[in-house]
């Protein structure tokens, strides 16, 4: 990792995504999470607590390790049974089939590369009865944001570290055989609808 993405990226994150707004969307969208539990995206660990007691086990996957002694501070005040594991979701998943109970992602479907193999791990680790639940900002569906979003996103991915958005959330999680049972699209309150646009979702296994 450069000096950029490993010190001064992981605080623009820590500000964007900790605002008020998004603790509260945080919330919402953990509150029926319960059992073994993989996050793929942990970042430096804003969901922690969110966290229902109901789980039993969460394993956090990041492709990078950012902000360590914050996210081992948040750890211990979580008082969640946790496990790190520093691993690109783009490559196999090293859990067994139908291993958890949920699977969560949290403005994280942006910047992995390959999205297909990484969803379609998602599929196979999720119990048959496991449901995944995903909070993801992507592509509008007003045509003339979808434009504007397309010419920002090269750049927007150079300041971001990769971060991408005019990705279509919902068919990308379809198309890994994953069946959507609840979608909720929202703009961001405060934020320009070009980086705004919400998909707050559930999906399970078909």
């Amino acid at each position: 990792m450069g000096l950029y993405a490993k010190h001064i990226f992981p605080r623009l994150l820590e500000w964007s995504l900790g605002a008020p707004p998004v603790q509260e969307l945080r919330s919402k969208t953990l509150a029926r999470v319960h059992g073994r539990v993989l996050e793929i995206g942990f970042g430096t660990g804003l969901n922690l607590r969110h966290y229902p007691h109901q789980v039993d086990e969460l394993v956090a996957l990041d492709s990078a390790r950012m902000l360590p002694e914050k996210v081992q501070r948040r750890i211990v005040e979580s008082g969640l049974n946790v496990s790190l594991a520093q691993l690109n979701a783009a490559g196999a998943l090293p859990f067994e089939d139908a291993s958890f109970d949920w699977v969560v992602t949290t403005f994280t479907l942006c910047s992995i590369r390959d999205l297909g193999p990484a969803l379609e791990g998602i599929r196979r680790v999720l119990k048959p009865t496991g449901r995944y639940v995903f909070m993801e900002h992507g592509r509008s569906d007003e045509p003339s944001v979808a434009r504007k979003q397309d010419l920002l996103n090269p750049f927007h991915k150079v300041i971001a570290a990769g971060c991408n958005i005019n990705r279509p959330i919902d068919e990308i999680v379809r198309r890994a055989g994953l069946e959507i049972t609840s979608l909720d699209r929202f703009v961001m309150p405060e934020t320009p609808r070009v980086l705004g646009e919400m998909y707050l979702g559930t999906a399970s296994r078909r």
